[in-house]
């Protein structure tokens, strides 16, 4: 069983049970469960279109995306699940009703969402209902009997917090979890993103969350309005940010086929050469930062082409003298600086073309890439594994052996193998060792 079935498998089976057990006993403080259930649902009505359509806002080839989709409501949601007294007063909810309260709610408040054919993913609502479902049983059951009764002041919210941090760490874990199983990418690169993610907008939940509790407990439930006002400014925030990410992305891919366009490059090669390097980057392990740089890096290495009188046939650079390619490859990197975009992309293309011992990863990548695909476009019929035989050859001194590897490895996994090559044998056995160049 993969693990984004027994995760999805999981919530099912807390959810049902969950569900039985409060249909069982009754559903206690009904007022309260109410409450934040329409703060629940309002935090998911809010959930931006690119999101209710099953792709993170902002999301780029890169894998980078907003981690929360949801903050108000998923702040919602642990606040219920951490509370344990309203306005002075023991709330009358157990874990079980925690759950059902917060599938229900996340449930209604998606209703709109599928109406105007925007699904939510599956994937956000299981890992909702599991972290919920973990905070709840950690805390409830204890404080019903009276575990936390002699917990006070400072000790009691730092309880709540650490129960918090507990919570966000399971979460991150799924979500990574959830992101290898799709995508099959490896799975420490992306555990160490939803960490970092939690630096950010994690961060804001777990604590609105564990404010929202306390406040309750104190001043009743007219806390929930006034301290979610500010993670509902927080995430309208971050909308706009990614909104602006997008359209950054949008401008660099339109300077990019700014050399298809003139005719110096082929349709579409830009495009390929990033949506691959962006994969041979992910099995190598770098981060999300990273990746974005290698993106926007791969995307434009050909615009130093522009600066060129006569173009380069077929728009081939790999096959240049070095020199040649070098100077081609700081034009483009003097036309990246131009334009704005990070001087770490700029690097990148005005290194592509050196020594691979003397690049950093990110240029080793793109110059692989790029060469294979030229390579593989003029081989014709079996032209990648020609291809990788040409980079195989060149592990001596102009790719570097690791990224040939990667590249194999990635290429096997979306099907290049599919060419008469037994698995693991004439694919791997040509190039696995082109480690030793």
């Amino acid at each position: 069983m993969t693990p984004l079935r027994l995760i999805s498998g999981s919530a099912v089976v807390l959810a049902l049970v969950s569900l039985a057990v409060t249909l069982w006993t009754g559903i206690g403080d009904r007022g309260v469960a109410l409450c934040f259930g329409l703060l629940i649902a309002v935090g998911e009505l809010s959930l931006p279109q690119a999101l209710g359509s099953g792709r993170s806002e902002g999301t780029e080839a890169t894998g980078a995306r907003v981690r929360e989709a949801a903050p108000v409501g998923a702040a919602g949601a642990l606040s219920y699940a951490l509370l344990g007294e309203v306005a002075g007063r023991p709330a009358q909810h157990g874990a079980a009703q925690v759950v059902t309260v917060v599938l229900a709610a996340s449930l209604l408040g998606s209703v709109p969402h599928i109406w105007q054919g925007r699904s939510p993913t599956l994937d956000q609502l299981a890992r909702r209902v599991l972290t919920v479902g973990f905070a709840a049983v950690c805390f409830q059951p204890l404080y019903s009997q009276g575990v936390f009764g002699s917990w006070g002041g400072p000790a009691y919210a730092l309880l709540v917090l650490a129960l918090l941090v507990l919570t966000a760490l399971c979460d991150a874990v799924l979500a990574a979890a959830q992101a290898h199983s799709r995508t099959r990418w490896p799975f420490g690169p992306l555990l160490r993103d939803e960490l970092r993610g939690l630096l950010g907008i994690g961060s804001a939940v777990c604590a609105t969350g564990a404010v929202m509790a306390l406040a309750v407990a104190v001043a009743g439930l007219w806390a929930l309005p006034v301290f979610c006002l500010p993670l509902l400014l927080t995430q309208l925030s971050l909308r706009r940010y990614a909104a602006v990410r997008a359209t950054y992305r949008q401008t660099i891919a339109s300077l990019a086929r700014a050399t298809e366009v003139a005719g110096y490059t082929p349709a579409g090669h830009a495009r390929r050469v990033a949506a691959l390097s962006g994969a041979v980057g992910r099995d190598l392990g770098l981060s999300g930062t990273e990746l974005t740089v290698l993106e926007y890096a791969a995307l434009m290495h050909d615009i130093g082409q522009l600066s060129l009188v006569d173009p380069v046939p077929a728009g081939a650079t790999a096959g240049l003298p070095a020199e040649e390619q070098r100077r081609i490859a700081l034009l483009g990197g003097a036309v990246v600086r131009q334009t704005g975009v990070d001087a770490a992309v700029a690097v990148v293309v005005e290194r592509q073309a050196d020594p691979y011992r003397e690049q950093p990863v990110a240029a080793r990548i793109v110059r692989a890439v790029n060469a294979y695909e030229e390579m593989a476009r003029e081989a014709g019929p079996g032209g990648p594994l020609k291809a990788l035989e040409e980079l195989r050859l060149g592990t001596a001194g102009d790719y570097a052996p690791e990224v040939v590897e990667s590249l194999a490895r990635v290429l096997w996994n979306q099907g290049c193998g599919a060419m008469g090559v037994s698995p693991g044998v004439e694919l791997r056995g040509s190039l696995g060792q082109g480690g030793g160049g």
